[in-house]
Formats: C-alpha cells, sequence, structure tokens
C-alpha cells in the first residue's frame, strides 16, 4: 500500500512513502559475484573496443606473458566492489592517431554497459588511465609502402 503524503517544505511536490508491511516473497538465496568476474568482463569489453592497442600489465606480469603463461583477461583492470555497485579502473595502451577523449568514452560505455547486463550490479565510475601508445600499426603501415630491398646477386 502507498499513502501520498503532501511535503510541507515545497507544497508543488509529493513524496510517495511505502507502508511497512511484510514482503510476501521469500528470498531463496544470495548471489556472490567475484571481482575476477567483473574485471574479466571490463577488460574484455575495453579490449575490444577499436582503438585500444593492448591493457597495461606490470613488467612481472608482461614477462610472463611472453614466456608462454595464459593471457590474464582481467589485466589492467582495478575493480572495487561494494554491495551492490562497483567503480572500475582501467589501464590501456591506446593505438598511434585515436582521439583520446572519444575513445575513452566509447571505453566507459562499453564497459558499463556489459559489466551491468551480464552481473546486474550499479556501475559508478569508469576510471581510464592511458598508460603508453602504440606504435605499432603506424610501423607495420611504413614497412608495407618501403619497396622491398634488392641483394646484389653472389658471384660465383
Amino acid at each position: 500500500m502507498e499513502d501520498k503524503i503532501k511535503n510541507t517544505e515545497a507544497p508543488e511536490e509529493e513524496v510517495e512513502v511505502k507502508s511497512a508491511a511484510p514482503e510476501e516473497e521469500a528470498e531463496i538465496g544470495n548471489i556472490k559475484i567475484s571481482v575476477d568476474v567483473v574485471s574479466t568482463i571490463a577488460g574484455i569489453a575495453a579490449s575490444q573496443t577499436k582503438g585500444v592497442a593492448g591493457m597495461y600489465s606490470s613488467f612481472a606480469g608482461g614477462i610472463a606473458e611472453k614466456l608462454g603463461a595464459k593471457k590474464n583477461p582481467s589485466k589492467g583492470v582495478k575493480v572495487d566492489m561494494a554491495e551492490k555497485s562497483v567503480k572500475i579502473d582501467l589501464y590501456i595502451v591506446v593505438e598511434y592517431g585515436v582521439r583520446i577523449p572519444e575513445l575513452a568514452w566509447e571505453i566507459q560505455e562499453d564497459v558499463k554497459n556489459n559489466v551491468e547486463t551480464m552481473t546486474g550490479l550499479e556501475v559508478e565510475k569508469v576510471n581510464i588511465h592511458i598508460e603508453g601508445v602504440s606504435f605499432a600499426a603506424e610501423e607495420a603501415a611504413e614497412e608495407e609502402t618501403q619497396l622491398p630491398e634488392v641483394l646484389p646477386e653472389a658471384e660465383e
């Protein structure tokens, strides 16, 4: 049951108050989502955004990955969880030539939508930390446009 009470401070506004009747639905159980799950979802969403060259990892993590360790989709992601909300920090490397403010906005929207849709948690903030710029695509384009060097034939 809902009762409407006039607000005495602002006479034009009405505040809805729900009665303190016991809820009819019983709770079945709890759902607990791991921080690792949220960081994996956020990391995958961010890395799939066009213009992101990769996620920033620590020096030790980079060496382990080069030595054959399994790629970690949550690398470069820090998650602070409250009871029903999360704050996410993403540490990324961008491709050379992208507009960083537009890229950051797109990443924030993608990560927020994916995390909220998949987990039901409210995303309070998605902070983007640009840790570097990758020139790999530009260097590859330059190599393609250069003529191959012709080596002189060896005399016999």
